[in-house]
C-alpha cells in the first residue's frame, strides 16, 4: 500500500506541475480497459480526494477486435462500482479510414477524440473541461524512437506532451513497470489487447526488443532519460514555433488558398523555410502522420525550379507554382475522377464549450461566458466575440448556401455572401470550400474576413460566444493569438 501511496503522490505532483486539473473541472477520461487506462481511472479517483472535480468515462469500441464488447462491459462495471458516468461509443474504424483516405491508426485517433469532445460537451457545467488519456513514459520513449527512425524534426522527437490544449496525460510521468506494479499491489484486473503481443506493428518491435535491449545493455534508466530529453526538446521547439509563426506572417497570406511569396520566403533562414512549409501542410491536412520530410523537399525543389509547375501530396493537397507565388490547397476527395462532396464534412454544430478539428480550416475552439464590460474585445483575425443573445438558431460552421447574407453596417444593411466574396476578390473556384459561421442564413463570420455587424458585442450584451480558429495546433500560436 505504501508503494501505491507514493505513486499517487508522484502523479499528484505531476498534475500540479503542469496545472492539469483545477477544482471544479470536468474531466472526461478515455478508458479502454487496458492496464494503462485502468491505472488512470483509479489514479483519478484518488486525485479527486485532493482536488474535487467531476469525472466521466468514455469507452470507444473501434469495431476491430472480437473481444471488444467484453472490454466495454468490463469498463462499464468498473464505472458502476465507482458511480462514475459511463459512455460507450461504437464506430467502424476500418470503414471511416477507407472513406477518409487515412490509416486505421489515424482514423481511430480521430474517432476517439471526437467521442471525448462530444461527452465533454454533455458533462461540462463550466469552462474547465479536460480530456484525460492514459499515455505513459514508455509510450513517450517509443514515440520518440519511432519518429526518429521514420525521419522527424524536433516536434517528433518530443514524443508525447503532458498537456496539449484541453488534453491532459496525468500518468505520463509513470513507466509501464510502475503501472503494472500498482495494479498488482491493488489486485486490479484489466483487459488484454492481443494486438500488442506480436511484432506486426513497428511500435511493438520497439516496445518488445529495442527498448528492453537498451535498458539492459546501454542504460538502466533509458526511459527516464529519454523523457527528460523530451522536456528539453519541447522548450527548443516552442521557441522555433514562435519564430516560424512570425516568419509565416512575413511571407505568406491566405486569399482563399495559402499563398507563399517566393521572394519573401527565400529571405528566411533555410531551417525556418522548412518549418513554414511543414506548418502550412499541417494546417490543411486531416492527419499529420503521412506528411514527411520528403514532401517538404518536394515543395522546396518546386520553389527553386523555373516556370510554372505543380505537385500532388497526400490528402489531396496540391502545390502549384505560378511565377513568383506558390499556392497550397487541398482538393476534395474524388470518386470516379469527379469531386465527391459527400466525403467532406459540410457542417459542424458549435454548442456551449468545446473544440473541433476542421480539415482545411484548423482547430476551432468555442466557449460561452458572461460579458464583463471592463474587458477589451479582441481584435484578432482568428478570434472573434459575438453577442450570444442575438443568436436565433444553432450556430453552424458550414460551407456557403444559397440565400446566405451578412449585415454590413450600423444601419443593418444586408449584402449577399456571394456579393461579399466577389468584392473581397475570393477566387470563384475557392468559394465553395470556404467555411462560414452561420445562424440559419445569417452569416455571423467569414473566418479570415469580417463578422456581421448584427452580432457584434455591445453594452447591452449579457453573454459572449467566443470562437477561435487555431490554424496551426501549437501552444505558441495559441499564445500569439491570445495577445
Amino acid at each position: 500500500m505504501g508503494y501505491s501511496n507514493s505513486m499517487i503522490e508522484k502523479v499528484f505532483r505531476y498534475i500540479q506541475k503542469y496545472q492539469m486539473i483545477k477544482e471544479g473541472d470536468t474531466i472526461v477520461a478515455g478508458i479502454s480497459g487496458g492496464a494503462d487506462s485502468v491505472c488512470l481511472l483509479f489514479v483519478l479517483t484518488e486525485i479527486r480526494k485532493r482536488i474535487p472535480f467531476h469525472l466521466a468515462v468514455v469507452h470507444v469500441n473501434h469495431g476491430i477486435r472480437m473481444e471488444a464488447k467484453e472490454d466495454a462491459e468490463y469498463v462499464r462495471l468498473l464505472c458502476a462500482k465507482q458511480k462514475i458516468p459511463f459512455y460507450l461509443k461504437e464506430a467502424d474504424v476500418k470503414v471511416y479510414a477507407k472513406e477518409q483516405g487515412l490509416s486505421e491508426e489515424e482514423a481511430g485517433r480521430i474517432i476517439r477524440y471526437r467521442a471525448f469532445e462530444e461527452v465533454l460537451l454533455k458533462e461540462r457545467d463550466n469552462e474547465g473541461g479536460k480530456i484525460a488519456v492514459a499515455h505513459n513514459s514508455n509510450d513517450c520513449a517509443e514515440t520518440m524512437l519511432f519518429n526518429l527512425f521514420r525521419g522527424t524534426g524536433l516536434k517528433g522527437l518530443i514524443g508525447i506532451k503532458p498537456v496539449n490544449g484541453n488534453i491532459i496525460r496525468p500518468i505520463l510521468c509513470l513507466e509501464r513497470k510502475e503501472i503494472e506494479e500498482y495494479l498488482a499491489n491493488r489486485k486490479l484486473k484489466y483487459c488484454h489487447d492481443y494486438t500488442n503481443d506480436g511484432d506486426g506493428y513497428t511500435r511493438n518491435k520497439i516496445r518488445h526488443h529495442i527498448l528492453p535491449y537498451a535498458e539492459e545493455e546501454v542504460c538502466s534508466h533509458v526511459v527516464e532519460h529519454m523523457t527528460l530529453t523530451a522536456t528539453h526538446l519541447d522548450g527548443a521547439q516552442e521557441y522555433i514555433q514562435k519564430q516560424t509563426y512570425l516568419a509565416r506572417k512575413r511571407c505568406c497570406e491566405d486569399v482563399g488558398e495559402i499563398a507563399i511569396r517566393i521572394t519573401d520566403f527565400m529571405k528566411e533562414d533555410e531551417y525556418l523555410q522548412g518549418q513554414i512549409l511543414l506548418s502550412l501542410l499541417e494546417e490543411i491536412s486531416p492527419g499529420r502522420k503521412d506528411i514527411t520530410a520528403a514532401h517538404i523537399s518536394q515543395i522546396k525543389d518546386l520553389i527553386h525550379k523555373d516556370g510554372s509547375k505543380e505537385i500532388d501530396l497526400p490528402y489531396g493537397i496540391k502545390v502549384c507554382k505560378v511565377y513568383d507565388v506558390v499556392t497550397i490547397k487541398r482538393e476534395p476527395l474524388k470518386k470516379n475522377g469527379v469531386p465527391d462532396e459527400t466525403k467532406i464534412v459540410q457542417e459542424y454544430v458549435l454548442e456551449g464549450h468545446g473544440k473541433l478539428s476542421v480539415p482545411g480550416l484548423g482547430m476551432v475552439e468555442f466557449t460561452v461566458f458572461p460579458y464583463n464590460k471592463n474587458e477589451n474585445i479582441p481584435q484578432k483575425t482568428y478570434t472573434k466575440w459575438f453577442d450570444y443573445g442575438k443568436i436565433k438558431q444553432s450556430v453552424l460552421l458550414r460551407k456557403r448556401q444559397q440565400g446566405d447574407y451578412l449585415t454590413i453596417n450600423n444601419q443593418m444593411s444586408k449584402k449577399s455572401l456571394q456579393d461579399y466574396l466577389v468584392n473581397e476578390k475570393v477566387p470563384k473556384a475557392d468559394r465553395n470550400y470556404i467555411y462560414v459561421l452561420a445562424d440559419a442564413s445569417h452569416i455571423m463570420w467569414v473566418p479570415g474576413h469580417r463578422i456581421s455587424e448584427y452580432y457584434k458585442v455591445t453594452e447591452n450584451t449579457e453573454r459572449v460566444l467566443q470562437v477561435k480558429i487555431v490554424q496551426n495546433l501549437t501552444q505558441e500560436e495559441r499564445s500569439h493569438e491570445n495577445g
